[in-house]
């Protein structure tokens, strides 16, 4: 038997002291914080430290296998433990193959097994064509699917059209699993204007190409059809403020549909970036700061579900083709797994105060019900994998990019102070990252 105690235990319902009793890898008792210890119990006393439930992130390019060498699941995993992650779901693409079939998601598995630090699920793929697989992916294990609505920018992840979704939208309301959707519509974006190289070295070039209205149109077609088919519909990585009053909109209506944010949309804006920094380039864009302001606003009224990283490296020359600093021609992803937990609470902190349940309910609860956990997952409650995260949040770190355990190091958030040290990462009971160091290897299951 493990005991863990803390001064602050975050809960549904609040913060307060409290003592965790887990045994195999389960919390099975919630005592006073001055309980007396069972005999034979090891003790962990985290003192004034923050207990919180492990993070989810439900949105995470492992890229393994075919891209390993822009991220993997070693790589991955050991960031995720390091920033207090403890389950993580791996999206579709950018592997090869795609998880757009059954026998796919067995070569991802395969190649993900003995090979993870913390707790591994698996999002299927919507691609043309591949509707007849989707029962099959369900039955094998995958906790819901992926669309794009736009380019996806490899060619192994095609981009659906409403005549896909009507065709794969009853299928997934019949299995109910959940459709998580990169809501841009093509007829929507706009060629750059000045084609020649230097003016693509500007933020603004990229931005002016992938306008609200995209996101906006793309959000109105899912709500539709989410009402018409019955079908839990999950916005990816919303940008915009007309995007958060869209869904807003839908919510009220009762159609079946959630939400999330990006760390990296609730912490920069579009006027700091500088030309030629193309580590800050994504899609959708960062916008400016009225829009992190809706963001915001979208989390703490509710209209917005959680949070996650849309983690997305690549390797750093694919940031910036040729050695020459380009927007347009760059790849557009993120990479900030393991700072997830201190770039939403350096913004939180200021945003609201309720804000450490707050971030547990959108980085823990709530991506684990996305995924289908939430009965095992994402809180701290008897009954509940022992999964938790002991941090401090008074603690400054600037980012060290060098220091960081993913594969790439590139990441806009290099040099940058956040609040919130990561201490202790606990799985199923049991330390995997303590103090700076990985303390358990390759223990993470399959889910």
């Amino acid at each position: 038997m493990l005991v863990l105690r803390s001064a602050r235990v975050i809960f549904p319902d609040g913060e307060r002291p409290a003592t965790l009793q887990i045994e195999e890898g389960v919390i099975t008792r919630i005592a006073a914080h001055n309980t007396d210890d069972p005999t034979g119990a090891a003790i962990f006393n985290a003192g004034n430290l923050v207990v919180s439930p492990g993070l989810v992130d439900t949105h995470v390019h492992i890229n393994e296998p075919g891209r390993t060498a822009w991220e993997g699941f070693d790589t991955a995993t050991r960031a995720a433990a390091a920033g207090g992650v403890t389950t993580m779901v791996d999206m579709p693409l950018n592997s090869v193959p795609a998880t757009t079939t059954a026998a796919a998601l067995g070569v991802k598995r395969e190649a993900a097994r003995a090979q993870c630090h913390v707790d591994v699920a698996f999002w299927g793929g919507v691609v043309p064509g591949n509707a007849a697989e989707l029962d099959a992916l369900v039955d094998a294990g995958v906790r819901g699917f992926k669309c794009f609505l736009v380019p996806s920018g490899v060619d192994e992840f095609a981009a659906v059209s409403e005549s896909d979704l009507r065709e794969a939208m009853p299928i997934l309301a019949r299995r109910n699993v959940p459709l998580l959707v990169h809501a841009e519509l093509p007829d929507y974006l706009v060629t750059p204007t000045q084609p020649t190289y230097p003016t693509h070295q500007t933020y603004a070039a990229y931005l002016a190409t992938r306008p609200p209205r995209a996101e906006v149109e793309a959000i109105r077609l899912m709500v539709r059809l989410a009402a018409e088919f019955d079908t839990h519909v999950h916005i990816v990585h919303v940008s915009s403020a007309e995007g958060v009053a869209e869904i807003a909109a839908a919510k009220l209506a009762s159609v079946p549909i959630t939400a999330e944010t990006c760390p990296h949309y609730l912490t920069f804006e579009a006027g700091e970036i500088a030309d030629c920094a193309t580590e800050f380039k994504c899609a959708p864009p960062i916008r400016e700061a009225a829009h992190r302001d809706a963001l915001w606003q979208g989390l703490v009224d509710g209209t917005l579900d959680l949070v996650a990283t849309d983690h997305s490296p690549a390797p750093p020359a694919m940031k910036r083709p040729d050695g020459r600093a380009d927007f347009i021609a760059a790849w557009g992803g993120i990479a900030s797994l393991e700072l997830s937990l201190a770039a939403t609470w350096s913004g939180l902190r200021r945003q609201s105060a309720n804000a450490l349940p707050h971030l547990a309910r959108w980085l823990s609860e709530a991506p684990a019900a996305l995924a289908g956990l939430g009965a095992r997952k994402g809180r701290i409650a008897p009954g509940f994998d022992a999964d938790l995260v002991v941090w401090d949040p008074d603690a400054e770190v600037i980012v060290d990019a060098s220091q960081l355990q993913q594969r790439h190091k590139l990441t806009p958030y290099a040099g940058r102070a956040l609040r919130g040290r990561v201490e202790t990462t606990f799985i199923g009971g049991e330390r995997v990252w303590d103090r700076g160091r990985l303390t358990r290897a390759y223990g993470g299951r399959l889910l």
